[in-house]
């Protein structure tokens, strides 16, 4: 009988030893194949990666210690594989749907469209700049894993897009950079602008090298008399299963007449005072509000210091982003932005919100509704 129990046992144990190694082996198959998980970097951009004051050992580092994780509280890990307690909207979002046409219309001031989370595009003074755009359906390497987009049809067709002159991108988290909005989107840009490390998840995706710029903190380049400028976050970087590897950052967008920053992913830090006392103050700011908790509080901000970082930068008026589009924290779909309103006027900052493909007028006083309000 003994005898017999062993047998089973042992039995058992070979089939889960079996299991683990097949779920391996396919794991590494599976992201070593996939083409979503990107490249590696060429030995002209390792050069300036390895010499880049802010990669040390081998992964590149924040400006002041930051840690991922600040207290995982295991008791709330169920409660991210639901929708409910508001995580999720009831229903659709409003949402102001685009044609092409939209776009022919000649504009003489910076106008700014709104995808949802942080992917917007940018006119700015005959220039089409394309920040973040992700406008895929997951943010996830595989379409079954994570919490889908809130709306599932985008403002309008990505075939049905302008061309576009440069497109930003701030770090690459699959939530800022996807594989399936780059391969449909690539045809109609001229130029990516993207942190250190990340030329070779596009040029893997079929884009030229000779379209890839990469930037480290505090580098920038012209373009139709607009200075871009890659300046530091507080985030962290990775696909697959590395990370750091690759940079992340925030952008300056300056203008003959205009001053516009974009945070990017970060958590609060004195990066922005820095930020703010070299290059602003800032017409408009669009600053990272939602996807936080207490578990990472120094890789994204709480809706408070967001409107803080927007008095550090300088800014004269500040469009709360990273929301409205897809669940990646425990908060309620709406609390980023009903927070930071009410912080806003509290320090007297001028906050707008569009809806989802609202044009916004960015010079003009902007009396957006609160279409988020009305939403459940």
């Amino acid at each position: 009988m003994i005898k017999k129990v062993f047998k089973i046992i042992k039995r058992m144990l070979l089939f889960i030893v079996g299991l683990i190694v097949v779920l391996t082996i396919g794991t590494a198959i599976f992201m070593n194949t996939s083409p979503q998980f990107g490249g590696s970097p060429s030995e002209e951009s390792l050069v300036k990666i390895n010499s880049s004051p802010n990669y040390k050992d081998n992964a590149f580092k924040n400006l002041e210690h930051t840690v991922q994780n600040t207290g995982i509280k295991w008791s709330s890990i169920p409660e991210f594989f639901t929708s409910g307690n508001g995580k999720v909207p009831t229903k659709a979002l409003p949402q102001n749907n685009l044609s092409s046409e939209d776009f022919q219309k000649e504009i003489q001031e910076p106008r700014l469209t709104w995808f949802g989370h942080s992917a917007m595009l940018l006119e700015l003074e005959d220039t089409n700049i394309f920040i973040d755009p992700m406008l895929g359906n997951v943010p996830s390497p595989v379409s079954w894993m994570g919490s889908g987009r809130f709306n599932r049809e985008l403002p309008i067709k990505i075939e049905d897009l302008p061309e576009i002159d440069i497109v930003l991108i701030s770090h690459d988290h699959y939530d800022h950079l996807d594989y399936e909005s780059i391969t449909k989107l690539k045809s109609k840009v001229k130029q990516f602008y993207v942190p250190l490390g990340i030329k070779a998840h596009l040029t893997a995706w079929g884009v030229e090298e000779k379209r890839v710029k990469e930037f480290d903190w505090w580098e920038n380049i012209s373009f139709n008399n607009i200075e871009f400028t890659a300046t530091p976050a507080r985030h962290f970087s990775g696909r697959g299963f590395k990370g750091n590897k690759t940079l992340w950052c925030s952008w300056v967008i300056k203008s003959e007449n205009s001053n516009i920053f974009f945070s990017g992913d970060s958590g609060y830090g004195s990066h922005f005072k820095e930020i703010g006392e070299r290059f602003g103050p800032f017409d408009f700011a669009m600053m990272e509000c939602g996807q936080y908790n207490e578990q990472w509080s120094q890789i994204h901000m709480m809706p408070e210091e967001t409107v803080q970082a927007t008095i550090d930068v300088e800014a004269n008026k500040m469009m709360p982003i990273h929301w409205g589009a897809f669940k990646l924290a425990l908060h309620t779909w709406d609390d980023p932005v009903k927070r930071a309103s009410k912080k806003a006027i509290e320090h007297n900052i001028t906050m707008v919100t569009p809806k989802i493909g609202e044009a916004l007028l960015l010079n003009e006083e902007n009396n957006t509704t609160k279409w988020w309000a009305m939403a459940n």
